[in-house]
């Protein structure tokens, strides 16, 4: 095994898979939102099928909401129990999507963290590459994403004069993909039992004089967070499922 393999094996990776997936109902009013299926597998088997085959093997899965489901989900997979190193973080009470992470245990070297919920197909070890080269105490990954307004937008000035009429435009925007490589002095700016979302740590560490890297990447990626992008999801993972890792049987209903 070569320098570059020891270090993905030896990277450990959290996913966040507590939340409630609140704007994925009725889907998730019976069952956590990392278990919403894509063809036959749940979206996590597929993003940690996708870790194992990159060579991220050290997993961690902080959970709350219907933690009971991912435990059972994952005990009984036999390829999760053959290929990947397991652990759980429960919380009784959400802490933010950067305060869970003052409960995993062992966070001494680089890290990555992702949402359990993003269909991607992002080259890990080239993120992990340049978020070393940059020297940042945290990278985050972004995307571009279109955004199409269905309005006409009218531009006026103070007076009320319309100087411009713009029908349905389209904006573009820099976007978190929710994957993000740590170094570990990003804890001490998480505090134990508290609560602290992600860009709140981000601002606080753009506060403190700390280097927040972006790494700009053209891989595919959707959030299934909305009814309407798990349903692009559901069709774009069933009508290309080798660009994911996934071949064709895995997507059968």
């Amino acid at each position: 095994m070569g320098r570059k393999e020891r270090i993905m094996k030896s990277t450990r990776v959290v996913i966040l898979a507590g939340g409630k997936g609140t704007r994925l109902r009725p889907f998730t009013a019976s069952f956590p939102k990392p278990l919403v299926p894509l063809g036959d597998k749940p979206i996590l088997e597929i993003v940690l099928r996708q870790l194992a085959a990159q060579g991220l093997c050290r997993v961690t899965l902080t959970i709350g909401h219907l933690s009971d489901l991912i435990r059972a989900y994952v005990a009984q997979n036999r390829f999760i129990e053959s290929q990947l190193e397991i652990d759980f973080v429960e919380e009784d009470q959400p802490t933010g999507t950067a305060g869970s992470l003052a409960r995993v245990e062992g966070l001494d070297d680089t890290f990555v963290v992702l949402n359990g919920d993003v269909l991607t197909n992002l080259n890990y070890r080239e993120l992990l590459a340049e978020h070393k080269a940059s020297g940042a105490a945290l990278t985050i990954a972004a995307h571009r994403k279109a955004e199409k307004i269905e309005l006409g937008v009218l531009e006026a000035g103070s007076d009320g004069r319309l100087t411009g009429y713009i029908e349905k435009p389209t904006q573009v925007y820099e976007v978190s993909m929710g994957i993000y490589v740590y170094e570990p002095r990003v804890l001490k700016f998480i505090k134990p039992d508290t609560y602290l979302d992600f860009p709140d740590l981000v601002r606080q560490l753009v506060d403190a004089g700390e280097h927040v890297n972006v790494y700009r990447s053209d891989a595919f990626w959707l959030d299934i967070g909305r009814p309407a992008d798990y349903a692009r999801a559901q069709d774009i993972f069933e009508s290309e499922p080798a660009q994911f890792g996934m071949e064709p049987e895995h997507v059968r209903h």
